[in-house]
């Protein structure tokens, strides 16, 4: 996938300090990133996650996990 396909899913990921105190949410609703890749963890699949939240779509369950491995993504100094 090309950084600008990856970029343009990550648009979907918003922050509204009115929403969970300014937490990462899909497209402004009040759903949480963390709760999809909590779904996701507990070994839900795409399907049922849709199936329970029909407001949700499959490039919101792709932007979760890309922003989830954006945010790990990052350097780390250690103190010697």
């Amino acid at each position: 996938m090309k950084q600008s396909e990856i970029d343009q899913l990550l648009n979907r990921i918003t922050y509204n300090p009115g929403i969970f105190g300014g937490k990462a949410i899909i497209r402004g609703m009040r759903f949480r990133v963390i709760d999809v890749l909590e779904m996701l963890a507990s070994g839900m699949t795409q399907k049922e996650i849709l199936d329970d939240y029909p407001y949700l779509e499959p490039e919101d369950i792709q932007a979760s996990l890309f922003y989830a491995a954006q945010k790990l993504n990052h350097p780390r100094l250690h103190a010697a």
